[in-house]
């Protein structure tokens, strides 16, 4: 696999196959983020150079062929990719990887909005099962402050949508984004949560990235991210109110001070039981100098 600049992927596909086949993000706005600025540049790769790249990865046994169940695509918005770039992609790792049950990728919900309902069942009938949609908050004010570029009703509808086309989505909130409006992030969260109604539930802290926006208003006093008592009970307010159907839920990334994990709502109670716990400083957290981005 060839791959230009740095590379991300969620937590859940650690064990998948990674193709690059947009480098950088299509947005590219957001104020906490830096993931993409070794690429101010947004493009598509040349098809013939990603299907060139799964080939190699058969070729090179960089994984054994029956082992590739899983295939995230990246960069930071792929489904914004074109119909002509997604079907033969998704065409050639159907017949590449005969075991293959999941391909991903990260989505905006500007991203779900520019294809029809046609094309996205196409692209679902096709292989694409799993979309990674991160409005990091439910609350408008909020996102207009981070410069999401989309609202919570888009956030809403595209859900809809991608679950009408039979894909299953993976919602991500971000806890300390709001600063001063922390319970409205938390409560409008949880909302967004239960309207979306996402297979997938996680959250991440947010961190200041030297060179991002959110960084020059912290330098600024405009932005403080909230004290870990805080950010636990932001978290706490978006389990306790959050009614999706059926949801795996995880903080299992770096940037988080308390790692959890189960299905809400059956593991509501228990969640909101051990975030209390620790809160009143009964359960470990995670040391600062082993979280991360």
């Amino acid at each position: 696999m060839r791959y230009v600049g740095r590379i991300y992927r969620p937590p859940s596909e650690a064990d998948a196959l990674i193709l690059q086949a947009t480098i950088g993000c299509s947005w590219n706005h957001c104020t906490y983020c830096d993931m993409y600025s070794d690429k101010p540049t947004y493009s598509e790769r040349p098809v013939v150079e990603c299907l060139e790249d799964l080939q190699a990865a058969v070729d090179g046994h960089e994984i054994p062929v029956s082992r590739v169940e899983k295939l995230f695509v990246g960069d930071g918005d792929a489904l914004g990719m074109s119909m002509e770039h997604w079907r033969p992609i998704l065409e050639r790792a159907r017949a590449l990887f005969p075991n293959l049950r999941r391909v991903s990728c990260y989505a905006m919900a500007r991203n779900v909005a520019a294809k029809t309902d046609e094309e996205l069942r196409e692209l679902y009938e096709a292989g694409l099962t799993t979309l990674y949609i991160g409005p990091e908050s439910g609350d408008d004010e909020v996102l207009k402050r981070i410069a999401k570029g989309d609202t919570h009703a888009a956030h809403v509808e595209a859900a809809q949508r991608a679950h009408a086309a039979g894909m299953k989505i993976s919602v991500i909130a971000l806890l300390g984004i709001a600063s001063d409006r922390s319970q409205e992030h938390a409560e409008a969260t949880a909302r967004l949560v239960t309207e979306m109604d996402p297979e997938y539930f996680a959250a991440l802290t947010v961190t200041i990235v030297p060179g991002t926006p959110l960084a020059k208003l912290s330098s600024r006093g405009k932005f403080e991210v909230p004290g870990v008592e805080d950010l636990l009970r932001e978290l706490r307010t978006m389990i306790d109110l959050a009614r999706p159907t059926d949801a795996v839920f995880r903080t299992n990334h770096a940037s988080n001070y308390l790692p959890l994990a189960g299905r809400l709502p059956r593991d509501r109670k228990a969640i909101v039981a051990t975030i209390d716990s620790a809160l009143r400083g009964e359960v470990r957290l995670r040391p600062e100098r082993r979280r991360g981005i």
